[in-house]
């Protein structure tokens, strides 16, 4: 393909389902938005780069797909680092491309000429600048790439002014569809025996279910070995609320549980930082790096979120019988529905916070 910088790479988000970006007009990356007008994209331009980042961060967890955030140089990248910060916490595949002082000229103190890679290198996967018009496609292709493949967050590139105005000629990469790391067998087995022979088992699924499509074989898993069902973050939805196995009022029964399993979220502030009481942790992520170093669990099987969790319903050994314990769960649970249930029909005015 022949075009120049902004055209080159509009062609190749396109091939990863992309067709909207998100940012604040800034005269270092019109060619992109002028990519974006002939690939017939929606232009999103908002007010604050923030907002921008934030809002293809938001694109994202809609779609499970690149969302995609364009930021002009110098302070358009830095307004955008406190929701490039929460795409890393939440493992989201946003991509932030921004504009950068011209090359040519680097140094002499161009308009809004900052280094941007250094400072956005500890919350990204992948920070670099591209030199060449040419290296575009094979950037941005790596960029989306190492962005969606789990553990998934953010990424960033730079593209200096003489660099994305200026022509070239390249290759288009297809599009990349990441394979899962797979897990290991043995893992996975310990895991599932532990679940099945605990006597008060309890699982947290979280939002690497959601990121990793893994909502039918969450569902497969807790039906088959009748375990007690939390939801956080992005999680929430990927079991029905009225599933008989869905709680959300008794999660504090997490510390009499004897086997709690965390799957695809960090045991860290929210969930007591993988500390329940005397309970065996069983700790499921999509990629090893995401395993706990703070705590031991009992198993931590890591990679393909479905294949590990279908792993645990086809567990054919000997289980115990987990209905009493999901009996006594379900009665606090039905009671703290109807203790709130004077609140919920209030008409009071103003409503009570």
């Amino acid at each position: 393909m022949e075009g120049h910088g902004g055209e080159l790479l509009v062609s190749t988000l396109a091939g990863y389902g992309v067709h909207e970006i998100f940012t604040l007009s800034g005269g270092h990356i019109f060619s992109i938005y002028d990519g974006a007008v002939k690939a017939g994209w929606r232009i999103v331009d908002v007010r604050h780069e923030q907002t921008a980042t934030w809002a293809a961060e938001g694109m994202a967890k809609l779609t499970r797909r690149p969302g995609v955030a364009v930021l002009t140089a110098g302070p358009g990248v830095t307004n955008a680092v406190s929701a490039i910060t929460t795409a890393h916490f939440n493992g989201s595949p946003l991509v932030a491309l921004g504009g950068r002082a011209p090359q040519g000229r680097w140094g002499a103190g161009s308009l809004q000429e900052l280094d941007h890679v250094p400072i956005v290198a500890s919350i990204t996967k992948l920070a670099r600048t591209v030199t060449a018009p040419g290296d575009i496609p094979k950037e941005v292709g790596e960029a989306v790439a190492t962005a969606i493949t789990p553990h998934r967050g953010p990424v960033f590139l730079d593209f200096p002014l003489d660099v994305v105005f200026a022509h070239g000629s390249a290759d288009v990469p297809a599009a990349v569809t990441p394979s899962a790391v797979e897990p290991d067998a043995d893992e996975v087995a310990r895991a599932a025996e532990l679940i099945a022979h605990a006597e008060r088992p309890m699982l947290v699924a979280g939002g690497d279910v959601w990121w990793n499509g893994a909502w039918d074989a969450l569902r497969r898993c807790v039906e088959a070995l009748r375990v007690p069902t939390f939801v956080n973050g992005m999680g929430r939805g990927c079991l029905p609320a009225d599933h008989e196995l869905a709680f959300a009022r008794t999660r504090r029964f997490l510390k009499q549980a004897d086997v709690v399993v965390v799957v695809g979220t960090p045991l860290d502030f929210r969930l007591s930082f993988g500390s329940f009481g005397s309970a065996q942790v069983v700790h499921v992520v999509d990629s090893p790096d995401q395993r706990a170093g703070h705590v031991q669990p009992a198993a931590s099987p890591a990679g393909d979120i479905t294949k590990v969790l279908d792993g645990f319903a086809s567990f054919s050994g000997e289980r115990a019988d987990h209905e009493a314990w999901i009996s006594q769960l379900r009665s606090e649970e039905d009671a703290a529905r109807r203790a709130e249930r004077a609140e919920l029909e209030s008409d009071a005015d103003p409503i009570h916070p």
